[in-house]
C-alpha cells in the first residue's frame, strides 16, 4: 500500500478533519518563509489529538540543528522532514538523535526525509549521498522551497535508481495521483496545494479524494 503524507496543516481543524482519513503521514511547515508555516505552540495542541499511528512529520529549510531538537520534543515529531540545502551529514546527525520514542519505527530515534527539488537530469545528482530514510521529490521553483502546487517531468526519475525509497511530491492532486503510482510506484505521495482552498487552509472533500484514489491504485 503506497504511504500517504498530507502536508501543511496548520489547524487543529484541518488536522482532526485530515487523521479521520487515516493518512500515514501528517506534515507541518516549521519553515517562516512558507505559506503554510504554523507555530509551534499550535502543533503542541495537535499533537495531542492525533492518534499514535499518523506519524508527526517536521518540515525544515536550513534551520539551526539546535533549533529543530527544541522543536521536534515540543512536539512529539516522529520525523524530520529537510527542505533545504542540508548536506548529507547534517541529515545524518539527526538519524540518531534520541527523542523518546517513536512511532515510525527504530525506538527513540528520528526518522529523516531529504527532499530534493527536480528540475532536470543534474537534479538527481548527489541524491544517493544521503544516507536518510527516505527522499522526497518535489518541483523546481526558483521562489520556493516546496508548496509550488506544480509537478514536475516524472520522466526525469523514471530510469534512476534511488537508494532509498522515494516519497513523491509537487503538484499532486485527486485527479493525478493514481496517475503518478501507476507509472512511478513511489513508497509514498505526499500532498498539500492540491487539497487546498487556500494557503492553509485544507479542502476536507478534496482531502476525502486524494486518499480514495490513492488506496484504489
Amino acid at each position: 500500500m503506497v504511504k500517504i503524507k498530507i502536508c501543511g496543516i496548520t489547524n487543529k481543524r484541518d488536522a482532526i478533519a485530515a487523521a479521520s482519513l487515516r493518512p500515514d503521514m501528517m506534515g507541518f511547515v516549521f519553515y517562516n518563509g512558507s505559506k503554510r508555516y504554523v507555530e509551534p505552540r499550535i502543533v503542541i495542541d495537535i499533537a495531542n489529538e492525533l492518534p499514535d499511528n499518523i506519524l508527526k512529520v517536521g518540515v525544515f529549510v536550513n534551520e539551526k540543528r539546535e533549533k529543530i531538537s527544541e522543536i521536534a520534543q515540543d512536539c512529539s515529531l516522529d520525523t524530520l522532514q529537510f527542505h533545504g540545502e542540508e548536506s548529507p551529514e547534517y541529515c545524518a546527525a539527526f538519524s540518531a538523535t534520541k527523542i523518546g520514542g517513536s512511532a515510525f519505527g527504530g525506538k527513540g530515534s528520528y526518522k529523516t526525509i531529504k527532499a530534493f527539488r527536480i528540475k532536470d537530469k543534474n537534479s538527481l545528482k548527489g541524491i544517493n549521498d544521503y544516507d536518510v530514510d527516505f527522499y522526497m521529490l518535489d518541483a523546481y521553483s526558483e521562489k520556493l522551497k516546496g508548496g509550488t502546487g506544480e509537478s514536475f517531468d516524472w520522466k526525469i526519475i523514471e530510469s534512476f535508481e534511488f537508494l532509498k525509497p522515494v516519497i513523491l511530491s509537487g503538484g499532486l492532486m485527486p485527479d493525478n495521483v493514481r496517475d503518478a503510482i501507476e507509472k512511478l510506484s513511489p513508497y509514498g505521495v505526499d500532498v498539500s496545494s492540491g487539497v487546498e482552498m487556500s494557503p492553509g487552509k485544507k479542502d476536507i472533500g478534496l482531502m476525502k479524494k486524494f486518499v480514495e484514489n490513492v488506496r484504489r491504485a
